[in-house]
């Protein structure tokens, strides 16, 4: 596997990720843009009018004619939230030029331009979208947000976020809000749509097989020539924690069956390098079988049916997630902070660190195994201070070692406690 980056325009990069592994390409377009209340639904709905039709491509059905005649090519589309960053993805997979009939070629720049016209060459009526195709995705969308509290699990991780980020950014639904669907028209949409394609990080990725000609390709592209040079406005990874709220508790009622705890935590990293030491911290915790949370509050004591933990490198967060039969709140709250103070406490093993560290490793070996996950690895590293391919990332993990794990236990701090119950 070889890795390139290319400036195409100033905040405009293409990423080229050189793997024979697969008989594929995958192009994926990336716009990001910075997360804030008055944009947040904007953004999220733009991706499903877009995906509707284009300008030589107005319909679903005309987009899905020309997939079948790229011998059944893929294209997908969705919203992201990464820090206090949204991000707009755009996805095409085709069949590598090598493995097509003879005679056949030039698919990987066919599959470009396809996507290249989807993402920047939308269908327009009358100076604005499609009235037919808004009416329809506000629909979706609103489906889409009413819908979440379906998931109680998300549901309750997404409400702890909500209450550790109050006022931030980061609280805000990467689908947004019902009631700001109803003020978006088609014609401000698309004037709020040109002024994004102006401002936004855009970054482009080509995984599989790759053309040398491929940055050429791009670079005449009439949909690239039109853009601008711009100062991308997103934010990178900050390492500064803005909640404090010590241990803050919110307990919401609902119809449920199995209560949902939370805990968001704090952690204060001195620099960016600390952040694979947390990772191993929080394997520990909770991050495998094998964890602290998973032994102890799920095996041994018997309160939860899950009880694991998640490091949000975006923000610097750790949020423990159990689900416990609504009576064991107390005690099971009891023995999750057990298990953080024990960690300040160094009651961990060489051993614990060797477990983490392979397990770890084991997963980074495999992100090449598939497209999307190489790519979006990479894609998170243009929020890094400091790069690291797959190799350096294996290496670092192996530097860990207990006396950095401490470290990072005694910078970690309970935010929020959030319990869903009946």
């Amino acid at each position: 596997m070889k890795y390139q980056i290319k400036e195409i325009k100033k905040g405009i990069k293409l990423h080229l990720i050189h793997n024979e592994k697969f008989k594929t390409n995958l192009i994926s377009i990336f716009l990001t843009t910075e997360l804030n209340r008055e944009n947040v639904t904007k953004n999220a709905i733009l991706p499903a009018i877009l995906r509707r039709g284009s300008k030589n491509m107005p319909t679903q059905e005309a987009i899905s004619t020309e997939l079948e005649e790229m011998y059944g090519a893929s294209f997908n589309c969705g919203i992201d939230k990464r820090g206090d960053n949204q991000v707009l993805k755009f996805y095409m997979e085709s069949i590598n030029d090598t493995f097509l009939p003879e005679g056949e070629e030039n698919m990987l720049s066919h599959t470009m331009e396809k996507l290249l016209e989807i993402v920047f060459n939308p269908l327009i009526k009358d100076d604005g979208f499609c009235e037919e195709y808004m009416a329809q995705e506000k629909n979706n969308i609103k489906q889409v947000i009413e819908g979440k509290i379906d998931n109680k699990a998300r549901y309750a991780i997404d409400r702890c976020t909500e209450e550790m980020y109050k006022g931030h950014p980061f609280e805000l639904y990467k689908y947004g809000y019902v009631e700001d669907l109803e003020k978006i028209d088609r014609k401000e949409l698309y004037e709020y749509y040109q002024n994004l394609l102006k401002t936004c990080k855009i970054d482009i990725f080509v995984s599989g097989i790759i053309e040398d000609n491929i940055y050429d390709v791009i670079c005449k592209a009439k949909e690239i020539q039109e853009l601008e040079d711009r100062e991308p406005q997103y934010v990178r990874t900050n390492l500064e924690v803005i909640p404090q709220n010590h241990e803050q508790v919110i307990q919401e009622s609902m119809d449920v069956t199995q209560g949902k705890l939370i805990l968001g935590l704090n952690v204060k990293l001195d620099n960016e390098d600390m952040q694979y030491d947390a990772l191993i911290y929080n394997n520990i915790l909770g991050g495998s079988a094998n964890s602290k949370l998973f032994q102890n509050v799920r095996e041994k004591a018997s309160l939860a049916y899950v009880a694991s933990s998640s490091y949000l490198k975006a923000k610097n967060n750790i949020f423990i997630n159990c689900g416990i039969e609504i009576e064991n709140y107390e005690k099971a709250l009891k023995i999750v902070k057990e298990q953080i103070e024990q960690m300040k406490q160094g009651d961990f093993t060489e051993n614990d660190i060797e477990v983490a560290k392979k397990g770890m490793i084991d997963a980074i070996q495999t992100i090449d195994d598939e497209q999307d996950t190489e790519i979006m690895y990479f894609f998170g590293q243009e929020f890094c201070q400091n790069r690291l391919d797959i190799e350096q990332y294996i290496k670092r993990i192996e530097k860990v070692s207990k006396e950095a794990v401490l470290q990072i236990a005694q910078k970690v701090e309970i935010d929020t406690i959030y319990f869903l119950k009946n």
